[in-house]
């Protein structure tokens, strides 16, 4: 498997071009949930902007173990975001991306591109202040991408497939969520057809 800095950065490219791709007449119709695509979009490209902003944010513990901590952290019911917050920050961020959001995107993803240059795995401090290794972290972004990035594709009714090394690190990193949600024989036997998974069930 590829290093968690190389598949981020797979993902940020493929990220952008699925932005090129968008029809200039869907960027005001539906995306996801109360969000139209260009808030859909601009959640999306928070997995560039956070990272980057994440990288002058050095941590002094390891709060957070891994990707799939990060995750259980963030769902919990304590966590600082909720629902509307995120709703409104995607609101915010699209509109963030101006009046050339594809051009806003391309340049969003060559600056974090080269802001991560080789990717040292130091620890940072992320969202309610915890710290967690950026090795550690990237794979989060990484998923975002690809999850927001079908999402994306779907609603622009453009083609696309993540990068396969995207797309793998993405599903395994969904089965270790699920793991330490507590919910892996749930997973385990809906994905091989013994029972189907309940009604609205994710990991995020």
């Amino acid at each position: 498997m590829e290093s968690p800095v190389a598949t981020y950065v797979s993902a940020v490219r493929s990220f952008s071009e699925l932005v090129r791709a968008v029809p200039e007449d869907r960027w005001d119709g539906p995306g996801l949930g109360e969000w139209d695509l260009r808030s859909l979009i601009g959640h999306t490209s928070r997995s560039l902007t956070t990272v980057a902003t994440y990288l002058d944010s050095p941590a002094d513990t390891e709060d957070l173990a891994s990707a799939e901590q990060y995750y259980v952290h963030v769902k919990e019911p304590t966590s600082v975001l909720g629902a509307d917050d995120i709703v409104e920050r995607g609101r915010r961020a699209g509109a963030d991306l101006g009046d050339d959001p594809v051009a806003t995107v391309g340049a969003l993803s060559a600056a974090v591109i080269e802001r991560l240059g080789t990717g040292e795995d130091r620890l940072i401090r992320v969202i309610g202040g915890s710290g967690i290794r950026l090795h550690s972290y990237l794979p989060t972004r990484t998923f975002e991408l690809a999850v927001h990035g079908l999402d994306i594709a779907a609603a622009a009714d453009v083609p696309y497939e993540p990068p396969a090394e995207v797309l793998e690190q993405a599903t395994l990193l969904a089965a270790r969520i699920a793991l330490a949600l507590g919910d892996g024989t749930t997973v385990l036997r809906a994905l091989t057809g013994r029972m189907e998974l309940p009604s609205g069930y994710s990991v995020v």
